[in-house]
């Protein structure tokens, strides 16, 4: 497109042309009044100086115009592959793209999205306006969202400088079933109950047999015995549940499928509520007498919530000193009870400066192994012996032992930190506040 027009570029200020203008055709229209001969050529030669302080020019403009840009979000999460919304999907971008296409000075922009990270949903405002970020605002006509009504991030949605239209996938008559883990504890004290909310929620058009009525719930602690539960529709409620043991515990809920429901992937949700004990009992087993020792039981005397056992083998099987066994006043390490008949009842074992010396038969390894297996713990405090022929290493507990010696022994500084999920746990969440310096 080729256009022209005056442009002007003022030498003076427009209200100084305009007075000057003003002057001019008072004194033109004196020299009128009184007869003077010449007043045209005063009035041509006040017009040629008015026009010339105006800088008046010809511009000559070659216009090209942009084209239009209409963005297309296709939603390509998990609820799309349901039966009949891929196709359904796939004709809407067919006729969508096929009637842009039609359209004169329009471009389409198609921008696919899945399921979010971390099991964030459907992320579709955040993709629109990423889009939008790359186009020049100006030229955008329209947007067109396709989806099955699921977007888990409206408050992102962005400022849109044209209209957004939805194409909805699915039918009319869809309906499903779903449980919602609404909170739940991340601990929990064994042998009281923990309290977990959840929801039996139904969405979309419900037949009228399952509108308005009840559900069987089904909770399962562990991959136990399953306990059933009838339980209201689209009600907040309370599951009370009681920890058997330490560790993880798993607790499954599930529904049962209705028919006619959209899915089943959703009729059940998993909980973990790590349990832990009010009073902790401890075993500490001290391979050798030293100065540490104290320290231990300062630590663990501190809270008067720890019921601490402490042994320390004085007299180890390889020391022969000529002493008579019947002189010695010592107490037999009561290695069956304590890590066969009543390994249980501990929720620690510590195993401080131990050695591999004959006093623990390889079964017992093998209990305490099971034990850390199925939900205790273990805690190895060691030095360089850790790394020697006599290491606890070399026995059944390398299968639960974060870290394998080498072999070598390297003197320096070591500054421990707290994990992510240290940071979480009820007894080591605080420890930074002691460091030195915090």
């Amino acid at each position: 497109m080729t256009g022209a027009s005056v442009i002007f570029s003022p030498l003076l200020p427009w209200p100084a042309i305009w007075v000057a203008a003003a002057l001019a055709l008072a004194f033109v229209a004196l020299a009128l009044w009184r007869g003077l001969s010449g007043w045209w050529l005063r009035a041509l030669a006040a017009a040629a100086l008015i026009g010339a302080l105006t800088q008046p020019a010809l511009q000559r403009e070659d216009r090209r115009p942009l084209s239009d840009i209409v963005i297309l979000v296709v939603d390509r999460s998990a609820s799309q592959s349901l039966p009949g919304r891929p196709e359904q999907t796939a004709a809407a971008v067919a006729r969508v793209s096929a009637e842009v296409a039609a359209l004169p000075e329009t471009e389409l922009r198609v921008v696919e999205l899945g399921d979010g990270p971390d099991d964030t949903g459907t992320r579709a405002m955040t993709a629109l306006a990423q889009a939008l970020a790359e186009e020049p605002r100006a030229r955008v006509a329209g947007a067109i969202l396709i989806t099955d009504g699921q977007v888990h991030d409206m408050e992102a949605a962005p400022a849109l400088p044209a209209p957004l239209n939805v194409l909805m996938t699915g039918r009319d008559r869809d309906w499903d079933r779903r449980v919602a883990i609404l909170s739940a504890p991340a601990f929990g004290i064994i042998g009281e109950e923990a309290a977990i909310r959840l929801r039996v929620e139904d969405q979309g058009q419900v037949p009228p047999a399952e509108a308005g009525g009840f559900a069987q719930l089904s909770v399962t602690v562990d991959g136990g015995e399953s306990q059933a539960v009838v339980v209201p529709v689209n009600t907040d409620i309370e599951v009370p549940l009681r920890l058997d043991h330490g560790g993880t515990n798993v607790v499954q809920f599930a529904v049962a499928t209705a028919e006619g429901e959209l899915t089943d992937r959703n009729n059940m949700a998993v909980v973990e509520i790590n349990g832990v004990r009010d009073r902790l009992r401890v075993l500490l087993v001290s391979g050798e007498p030293h100065a540490g020792e104290r320290t231990w039981r300062n630590l663990l005397k501190s809270d008067s919530a720890v019921d601490l056992v402490h042994f320390t083998i004085l007299r180890p099987p390889e020391k022969q000193d000529g002493v008579p066994v019947s002189e010695l006043s010592l107490i037999a390490f009561p290695t069956r009870e304590l890590f066969v008949e009543k390994i249980n009842e501990f929720d620690l074992i510590i195993f401080d400066r131990y050695k591999l010396r004959g006093i623990l038969p390889a079964s017992y390894f093998s209990n305490i192994r099971d034990y850390v297996l199925q939900g205790g713990a273990v805690l190895v405090s060691a030095g360089p012996d850790f790394a020697s022929a006599e290491s606890i290493f070399y026995s059944s507990l390398a299968e639960i032992l974060p870290a394998a010696p080498t072999g070598r022994v390297i003197d320096g500084g070591f500054k421990p930190a707290l994990t992510a999920l240290g940071h979480r746990h009820p007894v080591t969440e605080g420890l930074e506040a002691f460091a030195p310096g915090a």
